[in-house]
């Protein structure tokens, strides 16, 4: 069963890939095909490995204007599992490794996805200064400010990079819960177990405008405890403070 999941998977993202690439080629690629195509995509992923997903707080995504998605992060299917989840246009920050898949990778960048090296501050900066121009356009950018997916679940410390955006752009940070996922797919794993239980928990949006770069740390503590107490765990850890 678990294999056949995976094979299902990547033959569904081969679905959206491929006509993604064609379009960009041909210049004919709009916002709208991705975001079709990824909630497509999202859904098929959930329907193919059975996954009971429970969202609570919908109606936080509601919120009117631009929103800095910040969840934790615990596996490759926290993807489907936010675009199954928060309304409205939705793009991802993600790791500059997810992007040299083949064909998957130029997928991504071609609709919209925000590719950053975390070894390289210029390059990662940059991926900021992009991530402005979307949200002033209106799209959703969601960023895992632990950098790196969870093994065991627990919540890790968070970092500031995403933080400095919000700040720096007055735009409210949407705070997500994602629990089960790492069950469906664990990190660094390749096999889709199905029949999991996902629960994702939107949360009231941070008011960025509240704060200033002198109380960055207060902001994200605020963020980090809301995703932990969804979560059922301590938030008293401090968040790192790197980019």
């Amino acid at each position: 069963m678990g294999v056949r999941n995976t094979l299902l998977g990547l033959v569904d993202t081969a679905r959206i890939t491929v006509p993604t690439l064609v379009d960009a080629s041909l210049g004919k690629l709009t916002p709208a095909q991705s975001d079709a195509r990824l909630a497509w995509w999202s859904r098929k992923l959930f329907d193919d490995a059975e996954v009971d997903l429970e969202v609570r707080g919908r109606e936080h995504g509601d919120h009117p204007g631009p929103l800095i998605v910040m969840s934790n992060h615990q596996s490759l299917y926290d993807i489907p599992a936010l675009y199954c989840s928060v309304p409205g246009r939705l793009r991802m920050v993600a790791k500059q490794e997810l992007f040299r898949v083949p064909l998957w990778g130029p997928a991504m960048l071609a609709a919209g996805f925000i590719r950053v090296d975390r070894s390289d501050r210029a390059q990662a900066v940059a991926s900021l200064q992009a991530s402005m121009a979307q949200l002033k356009e209106g799209t959703r950018i969601w960023i895992a400010p632990e950098g790196t997916r969870s093994r065991d679940g627990r919540l890790g410390s968070f970092k500031s990079g995403g933080f400095r955006m919000a700040l720096d752009t007055g735009t409210p940070i949407l705070p997500v819960a994602i629990d089960g996922t790492r069950h469906v797919l664990p990190a660094k794993g390749f096999v889709v177990h199905g029949r999991q239980r996902v629960v994702v928990t939107l949360m009231p949006p941070v008011d960025t405008t509240a704060y200033d770069l002198a109380r960055r740390k207060e902001l994200m503590h605020e963020v980090r405890a809301a995703i932990a107490r969804a979560l059922g765990q301590d938030p008293g850890e401090a968040p790192r403070s790197e980019t």
